[in-house]
Parts: C-alpha cells; sequence; structure tokens
C-alpha cells in the first residue's frame, strides 16, 4: 500500500531523531575507514578500529531504536529493517575482523556502509511536519 497523505505530525520529531542517529553512524563509519587505512599503513590504529567498532554497535542500536519509533508513530517500517541487518552485520563483522579474515572484512565494511547510506539518505529526504 503506498502512503498518499502525509506523515502525521507525531513522526516530526522521530524523523530527527532517525536523522542524528544516521549522521552519527555515517561519522563513526568514516572514522572507521581512516582507522582501517592507518592500520594498513603500518600505524598501529587497531585499538582506535577497536573502538570505533564499538562505538558503531551503540549508534547502530541508537538507529535501530530511532527507526522503529518512528516506524511507530507512523512512518515507514523497511528503515527498521535495513538498520536492525546493518546493527546485526556489525557485530559479524567485528567477529571477522578480529579473527583477521580481511577477505571478508573488507566487504563487510562495504555492506555496512551501503546499508547505513541508505537509511540516511532516506531519512534526509523526509521532512517534518512543521
Amino acid at each position: 500500500m503506498t502512503r498518499t497523505a502525509p506523515l502525521p505530525t507525531r513522526s516530526a520529531g522521530t524523523i530527527r531523531a532517525v536523522q542524528a542517529g544516521a549522521a552519527l553512524s555515517v561519522v563513526v563509519l568514516l572514522v572507521q575507514f581512516v582507522t582501517a587505512g592507518q592500520m594498513l599503513a603500518h600505524h598501529g590504529a587497531r585499538d582506535g578500529h577497536a573502538a570505533g567498532a564499538i562505538a558503531l554497535h551503540v549508534v547502530g542500536l541508537l538507529l535501530v531504536v530511532a527507526t522503529a519509533l518512528h516506524a511507530r508513530a507512523g512512518g515507514a517500517r523497511w528503515p527498521v529493517v535495513v538498520s536492525a541487518a546493518v546493527f546485526v552485520a556489525g557485530f559479524v563483522q567485528a567477529a571477522v575482523g578480529d579473527a583477521g579474515n580481511m577477505g571478508a572484512h573488507v566487504p563487510g565494511a562495504l555492506v555496512l556502509t551501503v546499508g547505513t547510506v541508505w537509511v540516511t539518505a532516506w531519512a534526509f529526504t523526509r521532512h517534518p511536519a512543521a
């Protein structure tokens, strides 16, 4: 079913939460790319990359909660599914990276990035009702 009516006013605040969580997730992902590059250049950024992974789990959970609250307020439900999948994939990604399997870890990073950017792009195309 396609929604033709504007989103309920109560979803205006929740989309702002989704936007904030999505933006934070993108920033943490960018930090992860920087620290991964430093690790490849042998600058010993493993601790920073590990801390970034923890931060990614935290902001990922915030994004899942924000998208769920937005869906409950009448917003789209698919961002909850994508955010939850990215959240779970983040733990798989951390385990694969910890095991040293870079052949799976690098493509996994791209999967996390695509999911996060997809939800972020969607969130910033929503305009909350005044």
